[in-house]
């Protein structure tokens, strides 16, 4: 059944804690710890969200069309208003309202999933995945033991525009999966960022002690790359062609053009000094952003509040000069 479990969560990163005879205890793990296959079995979406309440209830109620529905579906929010029209009598359905900010909602998903599950599935809230996704994952993981984790490929991706309309999005992916015929292509080298973090699973076996890094705070720009990197020096990480969907980018419950421009040049400095991901990506991709933000600020598009990142991103670069930049200080802008 449905379980609406509000709870509130300090700044650092306070473990969840879990009724076990509901939930299962969240169990802490080591790397060499042997993973008992008889208690760990099924897959587990995990979704966090913000300000979309009708967005994350059609990704719901499209879990549940799936060829292969997942075994449950986590939804951790930051507020009542979130998931206040999700239907409370579906099953294998648990809610959460606790910590905002991505790294801290995957996190609490993560502890309420616990060890229960072989495969733990990460959707963004505006994700339209094909109605294949889970079933096609879980045989990708099955053909292929080496492979640790893996994404899907985008047909559209609305971050890059003032975003894609649900129905349309709805349509896109139906037209695609109207084709029985799948291409079984597995990439197993691609580019960080590639649109992971809005649809990528992962075996429970690689990532039972690993985490999301909570040093990224709210919208923790590339926290996913940041998880790929450790993930990928125990397996394969691969991009799977027959795994499909549309990203909505959606812009509600997303964060200022200020804080997100520092993001963009401080998370790339932290991950790039803790070394889980390439450094000559996170300079690439800094350093474009910083171009694009200050050319079109000239005429910015209605959707993006590019002056504002790009006074983020100026800030940032003076307090890395300074020796202050961290993540954490788009707490105090």
């Amino acid at each position: 059944m449905f379980r609406f479990e509000p709870s509130a969560f300090d700044a650092r990163s306070t473990p969840v804690n879990t009724d076990s005879a509901s939930l299962g205890q969240t169990e802490t793990q080591g790397a060499n710890t042997p993973l008992d296959t008889n208690r760990t079995k099924g897959t587990a979406v995990i979704v966090s969200t913000r300000g979309r309440p009708d967005i994350v209830r059609s990704l719901v109620q499209q879990l549940g069309e799936q060829t292969m529905p997942p075994d449950h579906i986590f939804i951790i929010a930051s507020k009542a208003d979130d998931v206040a029209l999700l239907d409370q009598n579906q099953k294998n359905l648990t809610v959460r309202i606790g910590r905002p900010g991505s790294t801290f909602q995957r996190n609490d998903g993560l502890a309420l999933a616990g060890s229960r599950f072989s495969t733990i599935v990460f959707f963004d809230d505006d994700f339209v995945p094909s109605r294949f996704w889970l079933e096609r994952m879980s045989e990708i993981f099955k053909s292929r033991p080496d492979i640790a984790g893996l994404t899907g490929n985008v047909l559209a991706d609305g971050t890059r525009t003032a975003g894609i309309k649900l129905d349309e999005a709805q349509a896109m992916v139906q037209l695609r999966d109207s084709n029985p015929d799948h291409d079984g292509t597995l990439h197993e080298h691609f580019a960080y960022g590639s649109n992971v973090g809005c649809n990528m699973a992962y075996r429970y076996s690689a990532i039972r002690d690993i985490t999301f890094d909570e040093h990224l705070p709210l919208y923790a720009w590339h926290e996913d790359s940041d998880f790929r990197g450790q993930v990928e020096r125990r397996g394969l990480f691969v991009r799977a062609d027959e795994l499909w969907g549309v990203h909505l980018g959606h812009k509600q419950g997303r964060h200022n053009g200020l804080t997100l421009g520092y993001s963009q040049i401080a998370n790339a400095v932290y991950l790039a000094r803790k070394g889980t991901v390439p450094a000559r990506f996170l300079a690439d991709i800094a350093g474009r952003n910083l171009v694009i933000n200050a050319l079109r600020s000239f005429r910015p598009e209605p959707f993006v509040d590019r002056r504002g990142r790009l006074r983020g991103n100026l800030i940032a670069l003076a307090d890395l000069v300074r020796g202050r930049v961290t993540p954490e200080r788009i707490l105090e802008l």
